[in-house]
């Protein structure tokens, strides 16, 4: 019998719903076949840790938050290449596995069996953690799938190459894969986090001609402007569907993403929407929120509604493009990292978060 050698690590655990988080050691196994073990180096705090730690990913407890990180491969299991030990990489937790029926159909993107590590992780009462997302970013070391590592050159700065593993690729792609922007669209985003941010420069990496900034935040909105919103909508002081439809040439617009995804702002988003418009459902919806719809919204006019789940980005295909984006400067990241804290100031984050006051806190490790 094969012994395992583990490690211990130090990360934030969510042992009961909405009850705070705390930071524990914790054992981290060797990587298993096609596994591998990493090093963390930065990850970012995202509203789905959040809800995570509040139960609003089921009962998985305890689980191991964090799910946007950038590390160094310390180990690999049997049937990884060696030499990738020391990779500098993004983690990617929406791996296609290759053989469920959309894989085998070429939707990759659509992977109904994505590819995960065993359980290599471990609490100090030796129950198994749940890695948020497969991931599991809060810690000094985690186990994922080779698959899930993607390389990431080391002049994109490790807070950055962090968000692009998920708030940057998720609010890119709603407009890029699942809206599939063209030139001269007209698009509106309800929600102006790093999300909404990424999704209005996406809007606007697509050539669309009008985007439209929506939130309650007027920081926010400004930082919309700067990133290639066309005009914004204060949802505290004007009516929302009734100025973007004003502002979309009286019709509405194309498309509208919204990243808040409450059923008041899933309404919005149809009735802010032209005829044959598009309400793309960018954000995670509470648990058990219902809808009440109107069937003659979508009848009448042939509206329709898309949910976006990680922007339908691969990250083997989409993560060099974004970081190349980057770089020659037609997206803009630094300006998403709002401050750097250490692991014992994860709940603080969350508490900043709740009140609106930053777009994304990065945990760096070295």
């Amino acid at each position: 019998m094969q012994l395992v050698a583990a490690i211990t690590a130090t990360g934030v655990i969510a042992r009961q719903p909405r009850a705070p988080s705390r930071l524990e050691e914790i054992t981290v196994d060797d990587p298993g076949p096609g596994e591998v073990r990493l090093r963390l180096v930065a990850s970012g705090v995202c509203h789905t840790d959040l809800y995570a730690r509040d139960g609003g990913m089921g009962d998985a407890f305890p689980w191991l938050l964090g799910h946007e990180g950038c590390g160094v491969i310390e180990s690999v299991g049997p049937g990884v290449d060696p030499a990738r030990a020391g990779d500098r990489v993004i983690i990617c937790w929406r791996a296609p596995c290759g053989r469920c029926r959309y894989c085998l159909r070429g939707q990759l993107d659509l992977c109904a069996d994505v590819v995960t590590a065993g359980p290599r992780l471990h609490g100090k009462d030796s129950a198994i953690l749940s890695p948020v997302l497969g991931a599991g970013t809060f810690t000094t070391h985690t186990v994922i799938a080779a698959s899930q590592a993607i390389p990431v050159a080391a002049d994109v700065p490790a807070e950055v190459a962090a968000l692009i593993g998920c708030g940057v690729a998720t609010g890119v792609g709603a407009a890029l894969r699942t809206a599939n922007v063209q030139p001269g669209d007209r698009v509106a985003v309800i929600g102006c986090g790093a999300v909404g941010l990424s999704a209005v420069q996406g809007a606007r990496l697509a050539g669309a001609a009008t985007i439209i900034a929506i939130d309650l935040n007027t920081t926010k909105l400004d930082w919309a402007r700067r990133m290639g919103a066309t005009a914004v909508v204060n949802a505290t002081s004007e009516n929302v569907v009734e100025r973007v439809r004003q502002l979309a040439g009286g019709h509405g617009v194309d498309y509208c993403l919204d990243v808040v995804a409450r059923p008041e702002t899933i309404r919005n988003a149809l009735e802010c929407c032209d005829n044959f418009g598009t309400a793309v459902l960018v954000g995670v919806p509470p648990l058990k929120a219902d809808l009440t719809l109107a069937v003659s919204t979508l009848w009448d006019e042939r509206r329709g509604i898309k949910t976006c789940w990680y922007g339908n980005c691969l990250g083997s295909r989409d993560f060099q493009l974004l970081a190349d984006w980057y770089r020659n400067g037609s997206l803009h990241l630094d300006e998403m990292v709002s401050r750097r804290i250490h692991l014992d100031e994860v709940e603080d984050s969350f508490a900043v978060m709740a009140r609106g006051d930053e777009l994304r806190s990065v945990i760096v490790f070295d």
